[in-house]
């Protein structure tokens, strides 16, 4: 199934997407929303990032070659911090590069989004606290994350429009543990690996999170992103796509 979130006069709605229409929800699908009966053509719709989550849980260096080509070593377990939920904008929103003198760089990833209460799970039992997946970018002031490290990297990850999300919230994915993850600016490939390559897997990374805090529905892992990342500059077109999901794109300005 695919959800989005749209803008309405009357504020955000939620909507399952069927044979080209959005049925309305009266809460999100993670909360156990129903079809309202109010229905619109999805093309007509302004979409929203797909996601309202408590917590934007960023996963560092999860795939070897990505911290290899910034210098990092690659950790021997997952390396998490926050990003501000503020940060989000949806399919089309642009991305604003708030210190055009600073390295701001496009980062792929596949997001989790969770969909029942996890604490202190297992990985064999983490899969089963998935609602489901969409597609973000982890904008990044490199500048910023290099002057606060090592202390932390939420203000070069924070600022307004840094996490591009969407375009729809899907609850199958072929294979989200081996599912191509692929960005391009201006039409040129820049990333394009799979998700087989991350150095923890998704059912590691809920494991490891869920013992440190309790994940609700709605909360959002970005499980890292592999190789290739660079710099934007205003005027620029990112494009992230991962088959079964759908295409992110994001003007920058």
């Amino acid at each position: 199934m695919r959800f989005v979130r749209y803008d309405t006069p009357a504020g955000a709605r939620w909507g399952q997407i069927e044979n080209g229409q959005v049925h309305e929800l009266d809460n999100a699908p993670y909360n156990g929303g129903r079809q309202t009966g109010q229905v619109q053509t999805a093309d007509r719709v302004q979409l929203l990032a797909p996601v309202d989550p408590s917590k934007l849980i960023c996963i560092g260096r999860n795939y070897a070659e990505h911290a290899a080509e910034l210098g990092n070593q690659a950790p021997t377990e997952p390396m998490f911090f926050l990003k501000a939920p503020s940060s989000l904008i949806g399919p089309g929103e642009a991305i604003v590069v708030h210190h055009p003198e600073h390295a701001t760089h496009w980062e792929a990833e596949l997001a989790v989004v969770i969909g029942k209460r996890a604490w202190q799970v297992s990985p064999e039992q983490a899969l089963e606290h998935v609602f489901g997946y969409t597609i973000a970018n982890d904008v990044s002031d490199r500048d910023y994350q290099k002057a606060d490290a090592p202390f932390g990297f939420g203000r070069g990850k924070s600022f307004d429009t840094f996490c591009p999300c969407g375009p729809a919230l899907v609850t199958e994915v072929a294979n989200p543990l081996d599912v191509m993850v692929t960005l391009t600016c201006n039409g040129e490939q820049r990333q394009a690996d799979s998700t087989a390559l991350m150095l923890h897997t998704i059912p590691r990374l809920i494991s490891f999170l869920s013992a440190i805090m309790t994940l609700v529905p709605g909360d959002v892992i970005l499980t890292g992103t592999p190789k290739g990342v660079g710099p934007m500059k205003p005027g620029d077109v990112l494009a992230v796509s991962i088959p079964g999901i759908g295409t992110l794109t994001s003007p920058v300005k």
